[in-house]
């Protein structure tokens, strides 16, 4: 580094890798910056350099005095020592030090009276909660949440038939074959520490898990809009279970609120996903397996009228970063949970999940958020297939209205018009019952197609019931009013293949 390169640096101010001071002559005081920037990424301490980013400058006898102290200090107040790599500077103003700092293998660092100490910007603080101290633990190798023992459980917890099945398909034979009790195998697979499940085994074979950790589970809700703030959603599920059951109704959950692009095929038919199908199991996997199993929360699944977000508790090791998981690097949080979910998932490992969705579908951000201690997939999706019927879409279309008709319309009747609506009025001909609607629409979930469909076009007046007078006949059936008539022809002009 010469002159015009270190005030270039200097120029940009401190930050998490880059601190400023003039001098230093207290050993507690730069042990605490040695540790916070090893526990942090690393960085360059800046000797010579005030806090306003002008060179104050150091002489030669203020550089031999800072090498000794630097010497002692990190092989004698830091625990474990650090390896520190210096260089020296002439500038106008005098010397500067420069400091590096890499990156602890050894994680957590402490000073000499046992403090933690990490990077906060360009401050540090104290480590003080024990979730905090067990991530760093983890990412040191020393420690993981799959594998610690959940207190009380035993195979009592295990769901046998599950744990049988996956036994039999691994390994070719039942386990009752295998010559060792349950209580051992588990043990040998890592699932146990021989009297409590550790928490893979729970999470993949427990017959209920929430039991014993009720946070970690899956919050799911579709929005009517585009704001997580909005006080309507179409839909909504706590999704608990297994983690192979987790996948399942998560990915049920988002395949049942995204739309289905003909591309080409027939008017009636469901039509291919809008986004792939592996994206969503890229990313609904990835949540499940890598996720922080030493923070209590949730996963949450947000789908927007522009966009899916699923976040997972825990931001990437610091060892990882955005542009790493992008070129396929992986860094296994839960080694032991991802072996055998590999089995069990469809999940490929080596790091390729993130590069295959971007390859499937390039309009996804990846988002780590360190302070929020959590990493989150934004998957923009593509122009809404109704545009035209839906106030949600921005800028919002005005629909050409007969004047027959208005007076039905509007007000209030366009803003109903959901995508989901759009589909149910397309596809109604003449009379038709409720299971009818379904079929047609390649719908199973009756309360789902009643709370977001039927239930919306019915308050919206676009359709309406053959008996009004008995709503819960087993011989009702539905129709199109005026209204919903004229915005089903809308939608219709609108489409490429209609």
């Amino acid at each position: 580094m010469n002159q015009t390169e270190l005030k270039q640096l200097i120029a940009c101010g401190e930050d998490s890798r880059h601190q400023f001071k003039s001098d230093v002559k207290n050993g507690d005081s730069l042990a605490a910056e040695l540790t916070a920037f090893a526990n942090s990424g690393g960085g360059q301490l800046f000797l010579g350099v005030n806090d306003d980013g002008s060179i104050s400058g150091l002489d030669s006898s203020a550089i031999r005095r800072i090498n000794q102290l630097l010497g002692n200090v990190a092989s004698q107040q830091v625990r474990p020592p650090v390896h520190t790599v210096t260089a020296n500077i002439q500038t106008d103003q005098g010397i500067v030090m420069v400091v590096d700092v890499p990156n602890g293998l050894s994680k957590p660092y402490m000073d000499n009276h046992g403090h933690i100490w990490v990077k906060q910007g360009s401050d540090k603080r104290h480590v003080t909660s024990r979730e905090e101290l067990q991530r760093m633990f983890q990412s040191s190798g020393l420690v993981y949440a799959d594998v610690v023992p959940v207190s009380g459980t035993s195979t009592a917890d295990l769901n046998e038939k599950a744990f049988r099945d996956y036994f039999n398909r691994r390994y070719g034979k039942n386990p009752e074959y295998a010559g060792l009790t349950t209580e051992q195998l588990l043990q040998n697979l890592g699932l146990s520490n021989g009297s409590e499940l550790h928490l893979a085994g729970l999470m993949l074979f427990g017959s209920n898990p929430q039991r014993w950790r009720p946070a970690f589970s899956i919050k799911a809700v579709a929005f009517f809009g585009k704001d997580l703030h909005d006080t309507r959603y179409l839909d909504s599920e706590d999704i608990s279970g297994t983690l192979p059951e987790q996948f399942k109704g998560a990915f049920a959950f988002v395949k049942r609120n995204l739309h289905h692009v003909q591309g080409g095929r027939g008017f009636n038919t469901l039509g291919e996903l809008e986004i792939p199908e592996t994206v969503l199991e890229e990313l609904l996997v990835n949540a499940l397996i890598h996720r922080d199993y030493f923070t209590s929360a949730s996963i949450r699944i947000m789908i927007f009228a522009d966009r899916i977000e699923i976040a997972s508790p825990g931001h990437l090791p610091d060892s990882l970063s955005i542009d790493d998981i992008r070129r396929g690097r992986s860094n296994r949080r839960n080694p032991t949970l991802t072996e055998h979910a590999s089995q069990i998932l469809p999940y490929r490992g080596m790091g390729s999940g993130i590069p295959r969705a971007l390859k499937e579908w390039s309009r996804i951000d990846l988002n780590n958020d360190v302070q929020g201690n959590q990493f989150s997939a934004v998957i923009w999706r593509p122009e809404a297939e109704w545009v035209g019927a839906t106030d949600l879409v921005t800028p919002p279309v005005t629909l050409p209205v007969t004047p027959e008709v208005t007076p039905e319309v509007t007000p209030g009747v366009t803003p109903g018009v959901t995508p989901e609506v759009g589909r149910l009025l397309v596809i109604v001909q003449g009379e038709q019952s409720r299971a009818e609607l379904m079929a047609a629409l390649s719908l199973k979930d009756d309360e789902h197609f009643r709370k977001a469909y039927l239930s919306v076009a019915l308050e919206a007046g676009l359709i309406e019931r053959t008996i009004p007078d008995k709503p819960n006949s087993r011989n009702q059936k539905y129709r199109l009013t005026a209204a919903g008539r004229a915005i089903a022809g809308t939608i219709k002009k609108q489409r490429p293949d209609s």
